[in-house]
């Protein structure tokens, strides 16, 4: 891989990350705070990113594989994105800023499996060179969090609608920056079978069937470290303002396994070690979590996070890569993107949801049997893994 080549990639894949990172972690105070909606509405809001991943990745590789470049894909669905996003940063009613949010969400989920597919394609190891370009995503994430910070300092204010402003500031400059990336034309051909449908084909592989139903597993269980990680941090005893610092214990963890450890671990153990590692690893964090005591466990625990996401999310989708034809790769891409982000991730919310309140007893949660449901959830995903998965 050339320099040139490295820095167009991870360029595009700090810009991508970092549009969602600008708001997706600070909105929520605008939206209780300020604008006083309320929980249920502030959900539907976070809602959209999931809801439109449903529909919009597939409709996105189904173009990329079989009529337009992806670079032209991804450029105007930034573009587009920004538009709804400086739209957003203006709507006080709820139904009118649900609305601009969705069809924001439309736009951007759409590129999510268009920056792996893309840079896949360029690729000659994925294995070894990849992890070296998917650092720069948590890196982006840690970078525009310290910039709004700052700002907000700067300003005196931290409820605005800076961050909306910022994420469509940076949906514009990656828009424009990826009609310089890599010419990446369509590999298919536009009169065949459509793309998303060779790519649901992929299921009748035993050993890709067993993959995308452990990953939807896994991406609802996701939501107990969400939904949980913060309020149950606090009630064993970690001061409301150092809860944050905590929690990027996580991405720290992420960004030094990315380039240090998923390459090897593939190496070395293949595709079936490596995902198996990674559901093994949220298995270990959750006990921790069961055990409430020492504090220092539970906090440390925050690293098997970062490392868990790093070999199963991300070697899932080197996984994919590796075995999609080439003529369906940002399909067969987009195809994870909707069961994990998609329904994983949505339905995942409505079943954390409902085992929080189902243990929550007199407004208190009882933490243990709460994070004992994903602990039996990660045992047999990994059984599984270990036992019937031939990657």
């Amino acid at each position: 891989m050339s320099l040139q080549l490295y820095l167009l990639l991870s360029t595009m894949m700090f810009l991508e990350f970092a549009i969602w990172g600008a708001w997706s972690p600070v909105l929520a105070t605008r939206l209780l705070g300020p604008l006083n909606f309320t929980g249920k509405q502030t959900g539907l809001i976070y809602g959209t990113i999931p809801l439109a991943c449903i529909i919009s990745p597939l409709i996105a590789g189904q173009i990329a594989d079989r009529w337009v470049a992806t670079e032209y894909i991804l450029a105007v669905s930034h573009l587009l994105g920004a538009v709804f996003l400086f739209t957003a940063a203006k709507k006080k009613i709820f139904k009118n800023l649900f609305g601009v949010m969705l069809v924001y969400a439309l736009f951007y989920t759409a590129t999510l499996p268009l920056v792996n597919s893309l840079m896949f394609s360029h690729l000659t190891d994925a294995a070894a060179q990849s992890p070296k370009i998917f650092i720069w995503a948590p890196v982006a994430w840690v970078i525009v969090g310290w910039t709004l910070t700052v700002w907000r300092r700067v300003k005196g204010t931290g409820q605005g609608t800076d961050c909306l402003v910022f994420a469509a500031i940076l949906s514009v400059v990656m828009g424009i920056f990826c009609f310089f990336l890599p010419h990446t034309p369509p590999a298919g051909q536009a009169g065949r079978l459509l793309a998303f449908v060779e790519a649901f084909s992929m299921l009748s592989n035993f050993n890709f069937l067993i993959f995308i139903t452990i990953s939807f597993v896994v991406s609802a269980q996701l939501q107990f470290y969400f939904l949980g990680t913060a309020q149950y941090l606090q009630d064993i005893g970690v001061q409301s303002k150092n809860v944050p610092a905590v929690m990027t214990i996580a991405q720290i963890a992420q960004s030094i396994a990315t380039v240090v450890l998923l390459g090897w671990l593939m190496r070395s153990f293949g595709f079936r070690g490596t995902l198996t590692v990674g559901t093994l690893c949220w298995l270990l964090m959750y006990l921790g979590y069961t055990a409430e005591r020492p504090k220092q466990l539970v906090i440390g625990s925050q690293a098997l996070h970062g490392l868990a996401y790093v070999f199963f999310m991300i070697g899932g989708q080197i996984y994919v890569d590796s075995i999609a034809p080439a003529n369906i790769k940002s399909s067969a891409q987009a195809l994870l993107f909707v069961i994990t982000i998609g329904f994983g991730l949505f339905l995942g919310t409505q079943f954390t949801g409902t085992v929080m309140d189902k243990f929550n007893k007199n407004g208190k949660f009882q933490w243990r049997p709460i994070f004992m449901v994903p602990c039996v959830l990660l045992l047999i995903c990994t059984i599984v893994f270990a036992v019937f998965f031939r990657g």
